[in-house]
């Protein structure tokens, strides 16, 4: 019988106390890139030597805060505090990716509360595939392909740290008794990190904080367009554009090289120093696509998601190319009925819906009740078959009649509800692209001139709205109607 290898692991550290942001900060970058780097060492020499003679083991970093007081903090924030006294935690990934959320998160809670927090090496391993997923170079062989099993050597990832039990409410406290201090765990986001860079082809480092998602191609032609555009103005405030491969370029007439195959959701990304760019994904058709682009972009914690898509019209008055600004989610697209139950309400946010039409109003340069020629705002229905058409209409229609939809698609109420679901603000605009019900199919030659107009000015609509929302503060756009009356301090 064998016996059990001894585990290694670095140097423990005690915990340390801050009253400033910026200092616990670094401390955790310091204790993350010591735990990874030890991991990325024995892997490598694991990989060169051979079957060890001992276990690797390293621990994510954690910040923890403790309350005394019952004292009511801020009450204009919906976030940057605990509700009740007590004890919370957090283990922390990537905090060199997550610097400035963390500094203003942790930044909230020390003037909230007026406690410092404490920052030490948390009780959970760091998965061998996550520590060394940051290099390239280094890629961890599938079970099988070494003469013994990697999970005997090193942790692999574990799906008891790595669910959605804290943004769902459904989890208990941590294991040591503490309440939650982040809406995900470090293990939750490193699943999500590796997988947009599966999904999209480009890396974490360049997504931004406002994040469109479109279901047609011609946004992402429209979209490097327009980033052209604003690389040729010095005044822009955008620094760079990135497509997938992370290829980067910094001038208007910089060259992009074109992907031999393309991922199954490619990302663009609109940079501007601070992160408050804008990052353009396009998710293809379908619900099951847009849970899982929102499932992982919603570790990033962006300020805020809007769909910009082509939808049916239901109503005999509308015209192809009319923008439908919803303002209600008729949900029948079930990806999300475990998560978010259909009887959740998915609110309008009053700040994206402003933004939203103002920026309609500016592109296309009608007003008020001019505007309704072109917009309607109603709601939204989402479906999961594309073909419903195609079915017995007396059910679907009835359902679209009665919910009072005026348009219908199949990503939008996805969007919005993993939106209620994250705490991520979200919104939709959509484009009228055909009219089912009353003969006019998504057939060639079908547009009009009216039509490749308004396509065209649908992503610069979207653009705008995000320009508008980013001069917001935060905390306008992180309303109450996102946060439940048990949420994590952190945003």
């Amino acid at each position: 019988m064998n016996e059990p290898l001894t585990t290694l692991t670095p140097h423990t550290h005690e915990p340390e106390l801050f009253t400033d942001a910026a200092e616990a900060v670094a401390r955790l970058e310091a204790l993350y890139a010591e735990a990874t780097g030890f991991l990325l060492q024995k892997f490598n020499e694991t990989l060169n030597a051979g079957r060890p003679s001992a276990r690797f083991r390293a621990f994510y970093p954690e910040v923890r805060v403790s309350v005394a007081s019952h004292t009511k903090a801020d009450s204009r924030l919906s976030f940057g505090h605990v509700a009740l006294p007590g004890t919370f935690a957090a283990t922390i990934t990537r905090p060199d990716l997550f610097r400035n959320y963390l500094t203003q998160q942790l930044g909230l809670l020390i003037r909230n509360h007026g406690v410092p927090v404490h920052v030490g090496i948390s009780a959970t391993p760091i998965p061998v595939h996550f520590a060394v997923a940051a290099h390239p170079e280094v890629s961890v062989p599938q079970e099988g392909v070494l003469d013994f099993s990697l999970r005997d050597v090193f942790d692999v990832p574990d799906l008891a740290n790595m669910n959605d039990d804290i943004v769902n409410g459904m989890a208990g406290p941590n294991p040591d008794g503490s309440g939650h201090l982040a809406p995900f765990t470090a293990q939750r986001v490193d699943y999500s990190l590796a997988r947009l860079q599966h999904y999209t082809s480009t890396a974490a480092e360049h997504f931004q904080n406002h994040v469109l998602f479109t279901n047609y191609q011609f946004y992402v032609d429209e979209f490097e367009k327009v980033a052209r555009n604003m690389l040729a103005d010095p005044t822009s405030g955008y620094e760079a554009f990135v497509a997938p491969g992370n290829a980067q370029i910094t001038a208007p007439d910089g060259v992009i090289p074109h992907l031999a195959k393309m991922p199954q959701m490619p990302a663009y990304h609109l940079k501007r120093a601070d992160g408050n760019g804008i990052t353009l994904v396009n998710i293809g058709v379908g619900p099951s696509n847009a849970k899982t682009a929102t499932d992982h972009i919603a570790v990033l914690r962006p300020h805020a998601w809007l769909m910009v898509g082509h939808c049916a019209g239901l109503r005999n008055s509308q015209s192809l190319g009319d923008f439908v600004l919803a303002h209600a989610y008729l949900r029948e697209d079930h990806v999300l009925d475990d998560d978010l139950p259909v009887w959740v309400p998915i609110p309008a946010l009053a700040e994206i819906q402003i933004a939203l039409q103002e920026a309609v109003a500016e592109v296309t340069r009608l007003e008020g009740y001019e505007l309704k020629r072109i917009m309607r705002t109603g709601t939204v229905a989402t479906i999961d078959n594309r073909n419903w058409e195609l079915r017995d209409q007396s059910g679907p229609v009835h359902r679209l009649s009665q919910s009072r939809a005026v348009a219908l698609d199949m990503e939008s109420a996805t969007i919005a509800a993993n939106g209620f679901r994250f705490r991520v603000p979200y919104g939709t605009l959509l484009c009228v692209s055909d009219k089912p019900l009353h003969g006019e199919l998504k057939l060639p030659g079908m547009a009009t001139e009216f039509y490749r107009t308004q396509v065209a000015n649908h992503l610069q609509i979207g653009i705008r709205a995000m320009e508008k929302l980013r001069q917001m503060p935060l905390e306008r756009i992180h309303s109450r109607k996102l946060r439940s009356f048990e949420e994590t301090a952190f945003l």
